[in-house]
């Protein structure tokens, strides 16, 4: 991957509200809940595993596509031999209003805050000399993020998302010795994807996503095919598939299949870097599951959220 300080996940918009929280009320229902694990690096060395646990839920709605959300996301990271990682907790709320009276753009403002902890496991670290000991190894820190997010749809054939958030606002400190020299950097993130009903039951889903944080950078960019198996029935079923690069580093193949108000999200990172050599062009699976809590009155009539 393009080097950074924070978790990540291949499948960007599995889960939306991981990349952005004004995407708390971005869904179709009152609420949702995903599970997502991420397995990096394991035919190099110990692999690098991340969960995700997220859920959100409408606290109030008003009209067509007006609302207030709340949300919370659950995050571990477990790195290398020394189990280097970070295990934070967020809370986030967001207000999505529509533009106009059909309710076919939807404007969303976010804000999120949390707390981590970040640290490795002193006891497997193989020290030169038996008397050397780790005196802090493990650092807590405060987080805060805010995002945008807008929707519109153009036309009964097309729709659109795009979004921006800043993660790690305040810049806490991360230095296990307590020096004002280590801070976690803001992470900027620009999101966007649409949707095009090309022909009857296929639709494609262009992707883009860019982000920064310091010196760093990730680039992502590519499309899926999504075929709507059943829609407007007894059951709604679709299919998707999608191939995207992630700049300089990897090629990414996904699968979602979505049933009723369940996703089921799988994908797979074949690294293309200058690791490939050693990794044998292995970089990550992942794997993740979605559930959207249904309406639970169909007395007024919504435009249909996508569910990408």
């Amino acid at each position: 991957m393009c080097a950074g300080q924070d978790v990540h996940f291949s499948q960007v918009d599995a889960d939306l509200v991981l990349l952005n929280p004004a995407y708390a009320g971005f869904y179709q229902g009152t609420g949702r809940f995903g599970v997502l694990y991420r397995n990096q690096w394991a035919s190099v060395s110990v692999p690098y595993q991340t969960v995700a646990v997220s859920g959100e839920m409408a606290v109030w709605r008003g009209g067509i596509r007006n609302g207030l959300s709340v949300g919370a996301s659950v995050f571990n990271d477990d790195a290398g031999s020394l189990s280097y990682g970070t295990t934070s907790g967020h809370l986030s709320l967001a207000y999505y209003r529509s533009l106009n009276r059909a309710g076919t753009s939807v404007l969303s403002v976010g804000v999120e805050g949390g707390w981590a902890q970040s640290g490795y496991d002193p006891s497997r670290a193989e020290m030169e000399d038996a008397s050397e000991r780790f005196d802090v190894p493990k650092v807590d820190y405060p987080l805060l993020a805010a995002g945008v997010a807008l929707y519109w749809q153009l036309s009964a054939y097309f729709h659109t998302k795009v979004g921006l958030s800043v993660r790690n606002l305040n810049r806490p400190n991360i230095s296990y010795m307590k020096l004002d020299d280590t801070f976690l950097e803001r992470r900027y993130c620009l999101f966007a994807r649409a949707e095009y009903r090309c022909w009857q039951s296929i639709s494609l889903l262009p992707l883009a996503m860019a982000q920064m944080q310091g010196r760093h950078r990730e680039l992502i960019y590519g499309g899926d095919l999504k075929w709507y198996i059943e829609e407007g029935g007894t059951h709604e079923v679709s299919l998707r598939a999608g191939l995207a690069y992630r700049h300089g580093d990897a090629l990414l193949a996904s699968l979602m299949m979505e049933y009723d108000s369940f996703l089921f999200a799988f994908c797979y990172d074949a690294n293309v870097s200058g690791l490939s050599v050693a990794s044998g062009g292995v970089g990550a699976f992942e794997g993740g599951v979605v559930y959207r809590f249904a309406e639970r009155s169909r007395r007024v009539k919504r435009i249909k959220c996508p569910q990408y």
